[in-house]
């Protein structure tokens, strides 16, 4: 028995839920797809589908089994395609997921001067501020804020991503300059919606940890528009300083120095990184995309 051809099989049944669209992905009958599952089943002793006329189910233990040699069988493929692609020049389809405040600012005026470099490289960009499982999404690089992954991802620091607050100054001639943490309850705040919730306003007092995020009047994952109401004296709002920056080059906005200093995190790690599956590094495409992306990006910030 071909164990990795049955194994293929398997997956791809458990993926389908169909013999017929299974085989129909490798150009066989469903027939021999169907014997191939059979005989792995019976090498292991156990039944990893449940077969009826009209649908095909996964067992427990075969979804368990799912679970384990698909990522075998994705990490093979990758570093098949690694090995042959060694030395050949960079091209075909490059799949880049990005955070949207950071894709729209920074990546994609990048990525213009990398497709006049790389001219054989297809971009495929996506823009979300929804967590991406590099191997489950499909992608090739992922550029996330928030924290280095402890799994089998590597993980480059590209730029601190700490939150700042800053109001314009029709608000603050009208509410007045907080100066303080505490008096911030005192105050309005228009609040950025993260994947897991609105991001706190934070400070550390006498060693505790305190949220002392002032009342809010808008919470949304639309930067700019919160931006925009920041600059028209709705409320204070806290964002990264890269975002901020041309709004506080041009006067609209001005950062705010609050004692003791606000944060949206506890963890002195939280940055934006660069995320690529190590085995990938070795594909032109990838490699080129990933160090012209740290040294560009680190280089101007």
């Amino acid at each position: 028995m071909d164990q990795l051809k049955a194994l293929k099989y398997f997956v791809a049944v458990v993926e389908t839920e169909s013999f017929t669209n299974a085989a129909a992905r490798f150009s066989v009958p469903p027939s021999s797809l169907s014997r191939r599952i059979a005989d792995l089943e019976s090498s292991l002793g156990a039944n990893l589908l449940k077969r009826s006329t009209r649908v095909v189910q996964v067992t427990e233990i075969g979804r368990d089994y799912y679970s384990q040699v698909s990522q075998i069988i994705d990490d093979l493929e990758q570093s098949n395609e690694a090995v042959k692609s060694y030395q050949l020049k960079p091209k075909g389809q490059l799949r880049i997921s990005c955070m949207t405040g950071f894709g729209d600012r920074i990546l994609l005026p990048l990525l213009e001067e990398f497709s006049e470099l790389y001219p054989d490289i297809i971009l495929d960009v996506h823009l979300s501020d929804e967590l991406s499982d590099l191997s489950r999404d499909n992608v090739d690089i992922a550029i996330r804020g928030g924290y280095a992954p402890n799994e089998r991802v590597v993980a480059l620091r590209l730029m601190d991503n700490l939150f700042v607050p800053a109001a314009s100054k029709s608000y603050l001639q009208r509410m007045g300059v907080p100066q303080n943490a505490l008096q911030l309850k005192d105050h309005k705040g228009l609040y950025y919606r993260t994947p897991i919730g609105p991001t706190p306003w934070l400070c550390e007092v006498e060693g505790q940890w305190q949220d002392v995020s002032a009342p809010a009047v808008a919470i949304s994952n639309a930067g700019r528009w919160l931006l925009s109401k920041a600059v028209q004296g709705q409320g204070i709002i806290m964002l990264p300083k890269w975002v901020l920056q041309p709004y506080i080059d041009s006067g609209e906005l001005q950062l705010l120095e609050i004692n003791p200093q606000l944060s949206t995190t506890q963890n002195p790690e939280f940055a934006i990184y660069l995320l690529y599956q190590k085995q990938r590094y070795h594909v032109p495409k990838v490699k080129v995309a990933v160090d012209f992306l740290v040294a560009r990006t680190r280089r101007e910030n």
